[in-house]
């Protein structure tokens, strides 16, 4: 029969590359782990984890009884926190992760917010270039776009569409421009991360209701400036230094107080929808819930389309 500490600890693999990892959530030391391991599989009569150099891989068997385990302790935390009184009602320690620009912009508001309401839950914002590059023991990450080949868990936030745009004065100047391939007689600037080809654009055409008209078309344009800042490609646009390639969340303010306009607006960028992603080897704990559902309400309406001035919303 499983003790409560046998789920915790099953619990902790889940979340966890390796027996090191799960030690170091559970406060214990690697032997540790791995005796209390192997007495949960000898009473189980089964293997739950294959061991190798570079960490640990549960087997079926295995991540089935994680699941489990994760939802008998989220009942058994549910129940005591209702039974203390608690008006917080959430306690424990959040990680999450987010890129710099939209970390800034909406996530730090958002994780503000979220504390305000559950005071007792401790949360760590963490905002880096490449998100996934970070995201090791992370219950959740911010993307600016779907994560090709990705492992993890993805929960639509809100749409974000992205486009060509340039300071008012030189899009006026491309504003006869009816095919992206004219673009590369003019300077481009490039924000350059997640070691993607910043150069080559793809898309496509719209008519005036929205209708996409053709197939898509990819060009590649040669790179008059670049950053791996977003912030700073996005102003040196807006001081006329070229064209720019952003998403919506990010000039569409700028877009309304005219200090940017759109380039060859018929044409639009492959999307990029705000995604919250959470490890697939462990179902959602009641953090992971709450931000999830804080986040989903932060979005609704989508900050960036429902007004050009940035508001929180109450959590």
């Amino acid at each position: 029969m499983l003790q409560l500490e046998d789920m915790q600890l099953l619990r902790a693999l889940g979340a966890s590359p390796s027996l090191a990892a799960a030690a170091r959530l559970l406060d214990l030391t690697p032997p540790a782990v791995t005796v209390r391991l192997q007495r949960i599989e000898e009473r189980m009569g089964m293997r739950l984890a294959t061991r190798a150099a570079r960490g640990i891989s549960l087997t079926d068997e295995g991540q089935r009884l994680v699941q489990e385990a994760i939802e008998i302790l989220e009942r058994i935390e549910s129940i005591a926190s209702r039974l203390s009184g608690e008006s917080s009602g959430v306690s424990g320690h959040l990680r999450v992760v987010a890129p710099f620009g939209f970390g800034r912009e909406y996530v730090a508001p958002l994780v503000r917010d979220l504390h305000r309401s559950h005071p007792n839950l401790a949360i760590s914002l963490v905002l880096v270039e490449s998100p996934l590059a970070a995201a090791s023991g992370a219950d959740a990450v911010i993307s600016i776009g779907h994560i090709k080949g990705s492992s993890w868990v993805g929960h639509f936030l809100a749409p974000n569409d992205r486009f060509l745009c340039a300071s008012p004065a030189l899009a006026r100047s491309l504003s006869k421009l009816k095919h992206p391939s004219e673009l590369n007689m003019h300077p481009y600037l490039t924000l350059r991360e997640n070691d993607e080809d910043v150069t080559r654009l793809r898309l496509t055409q719209y008519d005036a209701a929205g209708k996409r008209t053709g197939k898509a078309v990819t060009v590649r344009l040669d790179s008059a400036l670049s950053s791996n800042d977003g912030t700073v490609v996005r102003d040196w646009a807006v001081d006329g230094l070229g064209v720019v390639a952003r998403s919506e969340w990010d000039c569409a303010r700028l877009i309304a107080q005219g200090k940017l306009k759109r380039v060859l607006p018929a044409w639009r960028l492959e999307p990029a929808p705000v995604i919250a992603l959470t490890p697939t080897r462990q179902g959602l704990t009641i953090r992971q819930r709450v931000f999830l559902d804080a986040a989903k309400r932060a979005f609704d309406p989508v900050p960036w389309r429902a007004s050009p001035h940035r508001g929180s919303r109450p959590l």
